[in-house]
């Protein structure tokens, strides 16, 4: 009897033309996933900011940074692929040809350049010191999106101006203005002491469309920091949005990010070791480490590891002070490590033990902790979280060594602890990268 074997499912068989069109369906989803990340490489990069897109050098810059970022994410990419995985010349084709068609798009078209702009009209409801605020900050960071046509004041507070702003009114004139001067947005600088008159006002404008913002919310939206010295007692304009939650996913996925990010630093940090030791020793005397104590979560006091970039008697005489800008104490290849941010590796041990994360506020000493606390508002709050190697106030602000930069610096981190998530820790992440290129460190 012969044996007869059982019959095997045929598999499908594609025609050569649709091969092809599978291939092509997969090239395009591959080009859609890549211009998703060549555009949250430029959004992190500040290319969307009308400000900088007026001015066609500092777009000219932000277009070089940008392609050179993802010139060395490729080179990442191609590190860790198989051989011959992929083209070698085809970054080249795409660096070069994205880099002029996107100068000439931004070259060519006025409404990006600034020649063409249509701003929000809006009025300032209040006169008091977060009106003064405000203003000052729509002047710096928003005068090409809003155009403040005037001040309404309370009937018992009619001034001539602020900060160059004329008073046009009391409440009682809000809702003629939105007409006369066609207003799509109320500014209110405090919800807490408007009289009934104005309140009313506010009212008859927003039946009409016109949108109503808070001051603390507007001042978050177009600087991207939270106005601590606006917002006395008032704890929810400080606090994370989402503290309430039973379980945040992003907490485990921020850890684990953490996990993998130091493990790849520690395999770093041991390749550069020895190089970096060397020229620590050869420069000047002393350890090739320093240790310091810094707050961590909750007021938790740990040590943060750093390659030392010093002289050993850097603080003999002064005592716990912050770094300045062209600090005598710092030593010559100590100056290079710090403005590449290489004297930061070894922090990557405190990251992975939990100390810190990757993104945070920068750890502070307990020192300067309890002065700063006395003397500005809410600064405690940023030890809710944990500290970071990076954060909102490094990528947004320059480095400061006053206690003035320090609350600049604490509006950034509350910012970032109230709107904390994965996309902006990797948009952090991405302008760090761009900090380093540009070694804007001191």
């Amino acid at each position: 009897m012969l044996f007869s074997p059982s019959p095997q499912r045929q598999r499908l068989q594609l025609q050569i033309s649709e091969r092809r069109l599978l291939l092509m369906a997969g090239d395009v989803l591959a080009v859609l996933i890549a211009v998703t990340i060549a555009l949250f490489l430029a959004s992190a990069n500040d290319f969307y900011d009308l400000r900088i897109a007026a001015r066609r050098l500092a777009t000219s810059q932000r277009l070089i940074l940008i392609t050179a970022q993802l010139f060395i994410l490729y080179l990442i990419v191609f590190f860790f692929s198989q051989p011959l995985a992929l083209p070698r010349l085809f970054i080249i084709y795409y660096a070069v040809a994205s880099f002029l068609l996107i100068a000439l798009s931004r070259l060519l078209n006025p409404a990006l350049s600034g020649w063409i702009s249509t701003r929000r009209r809006v009025l300032i409801v209040g006169t008091d010191w977060a009106a003064m605020t405000v203003i000052g900050a729509i002047g710096r960071h928003a005068h090409e999106i809003y155009d403040i046509r005037g001040v309404i004041a309370e009937a018992d507070d009619i001034l001539k101006d602020i900060c160059d702003v004329p008073v046009i009114g009391t409440g009682r004139d809000i809702l003629r203005h939105v007409y006369t001067d066609h207003i799509s947005e109320l500014i209110v600088t405090s919800t807490r002491e408007l009289s009934a008159e104005t309140f009313q006002g506010i009212m008859d404008a927003y039946e009409r469309g016109v949108a109503i913002v808070p001051m603390p919310l507007l001042y978050e939206r177009i600087t991207g920091q939270v106005p601590v010295e606006h917002v006395i007692n008032n704890w929810a304009v400080v606090l994370p949005m989402d503290n309430g939650a039973v379980f945040n996913p992003y907490l485990a996925l921020k850890r684990l990010l953490d996990i993998v990010l130091s493990t790849v630093g520690m395999v770093v940090f041991l390749l550069l070791l020895p190089l970096i030791a060397l020229l620590i020793c050869l420069d000047s005397p002393g350890p090739i480490f320093y240790s310091q104590e810094r707050t961590g979560l909750n007021g938790r006091v740990f040590r943060i590891f750093k390659f030392r970039s010093m002289r050993v008697d850097a603080e003999a005489a002064s005592g716990a002070v912050f770094s300045r800008q062209g600090d005598p104490r710092v030593t010559r290849f100590g100056r290079l490590m710090r403005k590449t941010r290489l004297d930061e590796i070894p922090q990557v041990f405190n990251i992975f033990r939990g100390d810190m994360s990757i993104v945070g506020p920068r750890p502070e000493r307990p020192e300067h902790i309890k002065r700063l606390t006395e003397k500005i508002p809410f600064y405690r709050t940023r030890l809710v979280i944990r500290p970071g190697l990076t954060g909102w106030a490094q990528v947004r602000y320059n480095y400061g060594s006053t206690d003035e930069d320090a609350l600049v610096k604490l509006q950034y981190d509350l910012y970032y602890i109230r709107h904390q998530s994965l996309l902006l820790d990797l948009n952090i992440m991405v302008r760090t990268v761009g900090k380093v290129l540009k070694m804007s460190g001191v």
